[in-house]
């Protein structure tokens, strides 16, 4: 009798689960997603090295199975582990010489009529790759071979795939999620997938079936320090309820990027999908949209008494297309929602290739009456498009001010509205956007055309009515059971508590390194599939400069826009260095920035 030792069993047991991850990884994008369909499950299982039967599949997808998780699989594997000395056995027993040959006709016999009956083509089929010699001998043996091998070449193309998809190996058995299926959210009716987390409240509990996971316990204790945080369901709902809201990235003089922020409020627990993404214009069919590359992404924050007591929760980390999304549940309550954009393509053009022409925003018509341009009316239909924050089609008061507000610092008053809506198109004491036309007309007759000028480069408009400096997005909110409302909060660049927000999901998602050479600084990297940012804590009671280098990173893009730079951080404080993202991400980028100390003191 032989015996394993502790640490044999726990390598195998990493071995299998290598194998689990593997085979579901070529099937799936992440471990979190659930088998969905018989179909699915024969696919991860063969890719598992096994070739289920019809009763097989049956056996473990009955009529009233929606889905199985990855935990299922994995108990599915250990029960159905087929070696090459069990299929031998078999067939030996129907091998009455024992000469290793059975008849044609005795395997088409049983293939035929027994268990998951097969076609006398498939048998044929079977015959081709197991008779060598041609002789009406089933040489059962080299079958099992060519069985068992085929199964061996299926799991080390999953392993091979694994190994070589960087994407693929940093998720660990489910606990950190990577994109998810495609879905639709935009029927109120219809649910999303299964749902995938990336950290959630602390005081939901994991929901979990009663049974004992079959995960290895150094599998289940990966990333503890998150994953306990972590509602993973994926329960089919009747109805899923939507909300909307728009909004816009901005570029400051200084380079800073803003954007309102926004508050949801959910009056019950409920699965949420939140996702954030750059927003088409519909009147720019015949215009470059070169915002849709923009990098977006959506903070959630739940609400403290004060801003400063506000716990991050999670962040849209998942990618589909332009759209980031994050799928979990979240308890009733108040929350914020904070758009972020990194700024590694959303930047300031070098004014070397600012174009010194610019179009004309009025024009005088026959009769000496001003109007407004062709090229002007369709940038304000752009502008009323991005303003109108609920999509209705009207601009509340509301929406106006923060238009107001953007271009001059000073909201429209009440009384200065009832004025618009007794002469300007208005509809539900709402401005329509033939209104939004008229009240522009009219400032233009009454002023100059420099105020013009100033809400087109406000809004993100260079000279030629290019939108270069801005990128508009919007917000979907999907909740099961329950209808969430958001409301728009207020414009705000270089937001403390969006910076509150960056900082923690670095700190609790990245890597940690000691800078060297200054034991009480830190490096923190966050590396998601999408985007790398990183982190200095400066622990010292001096100010630190340290030099960034980013010569040796591959098809990357930063967001300082530059490839070596320096950056000084004051004693007890901690400050963002840098966002990566890549230039071509059809291509592969790799981040190797190399942080020196330039000087402390």
């Amino acid at each position: 009798m032989s015996y394993l030792d502790s640490s044999e069993v726990a390598d195998e047991e990493e071995t299998f689960y290598l194998q689990c991850r593997a085979a579901f990884l070529s099937v799936f994008r992440s471990s979190l997603t659930n088998i969905s369909s018989k179909k699915e499950l024969c696919r991860v299982l063969q890719l598992a090295g096994r070739n289920p039967s019809q009763a097989t599949l049956d056996k473990y997808w009955n009529p009233g199975t929606t889905h199985m998780n990855f935990d299922d699989f994995c108990e599915i594997l250990k029960r159905e582990w087929k070696t090459e000395n069990d299929l031998m056995g078999i067939f030996k027993k129907l091998d009455t010489n024992g000469n290793g040959y059975i008849t044609h006709s005795q395997v088409e016999k049983l293939l035929t009529t027994a268990g998951d009956k097969m076609t006398h083509e498939e048998v044929k089929a079977i015959f081709s790759l197991s008779d060598i010699n041609r002789d009406d001998k089933f040489n059962y043996a080299e079958f099992c071979r060519q069985l068992v091998s085929t199964a061996e070449k299926c799991q080390m193309a999953s392993l091979e795939k694994l190994q070589s998809d960087a994407k693929l190996k940093r998720q660990n058995f489910g606990s950190h999620p990577d994109s998810p299926p495609k879905a639709s959210v935009t029927s109120e009716s219809s649910p999303p997938q299964p749902l995938e987390t990336t950290w959630s409240d602390p005081e939901i509990t994991l929901r979990k079936d009663s049974r004992p996971s079959s995960r290895p316990s150094s599998a289940r204790s990966r990333r503890s320090s998150l994953s306990h945080s972590v509602t993973a369901t994926s329960s089919i709902s009747k109805q899923w309820y939507r909300s909307c809201v728009r909004g816009s990235f901005f570029l400051e003089e200084d380079g800073t990027i803003s954007s309102l922020q926004y508050q949801l409020h959910l009056p019950q627990t409920s699965n949420v999908t939140l996702s954030i993404q750059p927003m088409s214009l519909d009147q720019r069919a015949d215009k470059s949209s070169p915002w849709m590359n923009v990098d977006t992404a959506l903070f959630v924050m739940l609400a403290g008494d004060t801003e400063e007591d506000s716990t991050l929760l999670c962040f849209t980390s998942t990618k589909d297309k332009e759209k980031y999304i994050w799928r979990g549940q979240l308890k009733a309550g108040m929350y914020y929602l904070l758009p972020f954009s990194s700024g590694c393509r959303l930047k300031k053009m070098n004014r070397k290739n600012i174009s010194s022409r610019s179009v004309e925003l009025v024009y005088k018509t026959d009769t000496g009456r001003l109007d407004l341009t062709r090229d002007f009316r369709e940038a304000l239909s752009e502008i009323f498009y991005m303003i109108d924050l609920d999509g209705n089609g009207l601009l509340s008061l509301e929406e106006y001010n923060f238009l107001e507000l953007m271009i001059s610092g000073e909201e429209c008053k009440m009384g200065t509205w009832a004025i618009c809506k007794d002469n300007f198109d208005m509809r539900e004491n709402q401005l329509t956007k033939q209104g939004f036309m008229e009240l522009t007309l009219m400032e233009a007759t009454d002023g100059d055309t420099d105020d013009l000028w100033t809400l087109v480069e406000t809004m993100g408009y260079n000279r030629m009515l290019e939108l270069v400096e801005a990128c508009p997005f919007q917000i979907d909110i999907l909740c099961e059971s329950t209808q969430p409302s958001v409301q728009p909060l207020r414009l705000d660049s270089g937001s403390k508590i969006l910076n509150q927000a960056l900082q923690k999901s670095i700190t609790l998602e990245g890597a940690v390194k000691q800078l060297k050479g200054q034991d009480n600084v830190l490096i923190y990297t966050y590396r998601g599939e999408h985007r790398v940012s990183s982190l200095i804590v400066n622990k010292s009671n001096q100010k630190v400069t340290v030099r960034i280098n980013n010569k040796h990173n591959s098809n990357c893009c930063s967001s300082r826009g530059l490839n070596v730079f320096a950056i000084e951080v004051p004693a007890r404080t901690k400050m963002v260095c840098q966002h990566v993202l890549p230039i071509n991400e059809k291509q592969d980028w790799s981040y190797s920035c190399v942080e020196t100390l330039l000087s402390s003191k």
